[in-house]
């Protein structure tokens, strides 16, 4: 396809301001949102208005009306649960929009006969943009000019070999130009270039899938449900049983509510991911979700790019076989291919990433004279240079180079269908820059390149061999390319590559067809897409890794998308995980990170649903018994900042390297029902036995509440020090600290008066000391019970 008459005009004077202008009217320009991650409004509303922060907001409200202060303690969590969310996620917002704006292009516009530099967005229908070595093409068009002009499609279709274009030829936005230069008119701007449609598809934010958060919300509903009966049996027996005055009854309601509620289990979770986040950052790690690094700890199926990914965006010289062709009067025919290959990377002024791997290996160049160059060129599939005394030498494909049938251009082919890149060096006939050049030539020695992995691809891979998680290689290249880059990884049945040409499409002989395999080649965005989707059906947690908007979609539907921070804006902004260093080393220490996550808020969800429990379960009883509840606001603050709050801040940053497993619900209420029954039916008999009928003194009151107040510390802690274990020395450390501060508000006068505490009753605190020996015993028989019907070996000492 040429452009018209009109259009030919406009080849050199491009647009004028007024062709322009009506363009702009006609809103036929190039100005496409840029989405680097959800609104400052969406990042804010999802961690303010949570199901957590309308329980604990209401029932600070009750106790702002009703006082005093000290019983609103727990109200400062609703703010530093949504602090933390908040920062983290600004931050990734912040982080890739100055990515975006550092990688922006700014194309060359032909614009009244002059070329001016735009930003993107100033692009408009029918402009003519120049392009050069370098450049990046920001919107679909068509070829007008072109001198040997070469394009990389790679971040779109996931082929890493350029492209040649000539007059007619499409080139598409998210490519860019890798060797010669030319022009091209812009045919589709906006949202309807080819790039913006795939970043368009893949636009809507979604949440990583986090089997934390699921399960805390779902224990959350619960919760919320039971706190509709467990309040009102509250407040009406406080209110209309107990004829207590309004304010006490409403105290007394909160005072039950809100440790039913695991206010600090949202919070240590939120601050265990964030400290994840910081030491990933350290490692230039960009998690833009919390949950993220917990899926990916959790993955057991990884899909990995090559291109980008596995390897480098250039070539590495494998060998050079010498060919009896090269010898030369008595010169040593190794050191003489040497030689010329040197020379020919040096005369070269725009090296392509085959050249650019010899002159790698070969630095010292000799200093003959050159007398003609020829460029490489797609077109002609060779290059060359003649030098005075020393003949005339070209660089290229064999089989353009070498008739059918010859020796040598039969072992390159054999070469060649190994996956490895082979390049014949042959001395030519006549001057490179003659026109029937290069003639007929003489095969010197055949150049094996293979593309150049990534240095730490393989300990990565074997890492994830060692997690038992499979890697699946899946790129748009070569298929046989693509093995022989994953069988130098030694990588599990890479010398059976696929050629995804021929895949089905139906999702259950998909699904089976990537399970059997490993590496496949020729694979469309489309197709990486439905092999995600595939293995998903079959269970798998999966991760894809990608830098292309060819990646875009299947790192939309991965469980857990990870981009490179080099590659696609789209890519990034669909990415739950951004390695801004560009190495998939980092994968492993996220997966450790996230594994050290899961482990320890696993081990706090215990102490933080046995509160939970137990606290439900007291409500009712005090309830269906129609007695006063023995707690205040501040009573249940302090039992949970020594009980739970402060060792689960520490348990919770604490290393933790056992392998993350499903089944997070279950296994923690194995725990915490128990023992939540236990602390509950100990402390409503140590309150029931001290309760006296000689009136509600208030110093009466005062040691009723002391002793199920003792009753509930001493059990709590016991199931702390289960938790804790195996025992290690810090940990030791720990129990014991949170065991004297316990304590401290019962020895120090200021301290009982402000908790309205009091022990001075001997009967009173050896029904406590009783029923608390009782339930710790039961806590800890069950214990063991749990671990032999597990069959799992428990451990007091590490």
């Amino acid at each position: 396809m040429s452009p018209g008459p009109a259009l030919a005009q406009q080849v050199d004077r491009g647009l004028t301001a007024a062709e322009v202008g009506q363009r702009i009217a006609a809103g036929q320009t190039n100005d496409v949102p840029v989405r680097a991650s959800r609104s400052v409004w969406d990042i804010v509303r999802a961690n303010v208005f949570t199901r957590i922060n309308a329980i604990l907001g209401v029932l600070f409200a009750i106790i702002l009306v009703v006082g005093p202060l000290q019983d609103g303690l727990f109200g400062g969590l609703i703010i530093v649960n949504s602090a933390i969310g908040m920062i983290q996620e600004l931050r990734a917002k912040r982080t890739l929009e100055r990515l975006a704006i550092v990688g922006q292009a700014r194309p060359r516009v032909r614009r009244d006969g002059r070329t001016v530099e735009l930003q993107p967005s100033e692009v408009v229908l029918d402009d003519v943009i120049e392009l050069g070595p370098g450049d990046k093409i920001v919107v679909d068009g068509l070829v007008l000019g072109a001198d040997a002009l070469e394009v990389d499609e790679s971040l779109l279709t996931g082929e890493s070999d350029p492209v040649v274009k000539h007059p007619g030829d499409q080139v598409l936005s998210g490519s860019f130009v890798v060797a010669g230069a030319g022009s091209y008119r812009a045919t589709k701007v906006g949202r309807e270039a080819y790039a913006a449609r795939l970043a368009e598809e893949a636009s809507k934010f979604t949440l990583v899938n986090s089997e934390l958060r699921n399960g805390i919300n779902k224990i959350l509903r619960f919760i919320t449900y039971l706190l509709i009966p467990a309040g009102a049996l509250t407040i009406y027996n406080q209110l209309f049983r107990q004829d207590e005055p309004l304010p006490d009854a409403l105290r007394g309601m909160v005072a039950a509510l809100v440790p039913m509620v695991p206010e600090g289990l949202i919070l240590l979770t939120s601050i265990a991911f964030a400290v994840g986040v910081i030491r990933l950052g350290k490692r230039q790690c960009l998690v833009q979700e919390l949950p993220a690094i917990e899926g990916l700890a959790r993955v057991d199926t990884v899909c990995a790019d090559k291109t980008g990914t596995l390897t480098e965006n250039g070539m590495r010289l494998a060998e050079v076989q010498v060919l009896p062709g090269a010898a030369d009067d008595g010169v040593d025919p190794r050191d003489r291919v040497h030689t010329v290959l040197a020379a020919l990377g040096a005369v070269d002024p725009r090296p392509n990433a085959s050249l650019q791997a010899i002159i790698e290996a070969y630095a010292r160049s000799p200093q003959w004279t050159t007398t003609a160059v020829a460029p490489f060129s797609s077109a002609r599939k060779w290059s060359g240079a003649s030098f005075d005394g020393q003949g005339s030498w070209v660089l290229g494909a064999p089989d353009v180079l070498l008739p059918d049938g010859d020796a040598d251009r039969a072992r390159a082919e054999e070469i060649g269908s190994g996956g490895l890149r082979v390049l014949l060096l042959a001395r030519a006939q006549t001057p490179v820059d003659a026109a029937d050049a290069p003639g007929r030539v003489t095969a010197a020695a055949l150049v094996v390149l293979e593309q150049k992995v990534r240095p730490d691809a393989k300990s990565t891979l074997d890492f994830f061999a060692e997690q038992n998680v499979a890697v699946k290689v899946i790129s748009g290249d070569n298929a046989l390319s693509v093995g022989a880059v994953a069988a130098s990884l030694a990588l599990p049945h890479a010398s059976a590559p696929v050629d995804a040409r021929g895949l089905p499409d139906d999702r259950e002989p998909l699904a089976d067809a990537v399970e059997d395999a490993t590496v496949f080649g020729r694979v469309t965005p489309a197709q990486k897409r439905a092999m995600v989707g595939a293995l998903q059906s079959r269970g798998h947690t999966v991760a894809m890794t990608g830098d292309g908007v060819n990646d875009v979609l299947a790192l939309k539907d991965a469980d857990i998308g990870v981009a490179m921070g080099a590659g696609s804006p789209a890519t990034r902004a669909v990415a739950q995980i951004v390695l801004l260093d560009n190495k998939f080393a980092t994968l492993p220490h996220v997966v450790a990170e996230g594994r050290r996550v899961i482990g320890n808020i696993e081990r706090v969800s215990n102490l933080f649903l046995t509160k939970t429990v137990y606290s439900v379960l007291l409500a009712l009883m005090i309830g269906l018994a129609q007695v006063p509840y023995p707690f205040l606001p501040r009573h249940v603050s302090i039992i949970g900042w020594f009980t739970i709050g402060v060792p689960a801040f520490f348990l919770a940053l604490a290393p933790n390297y056992e392998r993350a497993r499903s089944g997070f619900v279950s296994r923690v209420m194995r725990m915490a029902i128990p023992a939540g029954i236990v602390i509950a039916a100990a402390t409503f008999t140590a309150y029931l036995l001290a309760r006296r009928d000689n009136g509600p003194a208030d110093l009466e009151k005062i040691q009723d509440s002391t002793t199920a107040y003792l009753t509930l510390v001493a059990i709590a802690l016991w199931v702390l020090a289960i938790i804790a274990r195996p025992y290690a020395w810090w940990k030791a450390g720990l129990l014991i600290a949170m065991i004297l501060l316990s304590a401290v508000p019962l020895l120090v006068p200021f301290l009982r008066e402000f908790l309205a505490l009091d022990t001075g009753d001997w009967r009173q605190n050896l029904i406590a000391v009783s029923c608390a020996a009782a339930g710790i015993v039961l806590v800890e028989v069950g214990w063991w019970v749990d671990g032999w019907l597990r069959r799992e070996k428990r451990r007091v000492i590490t």
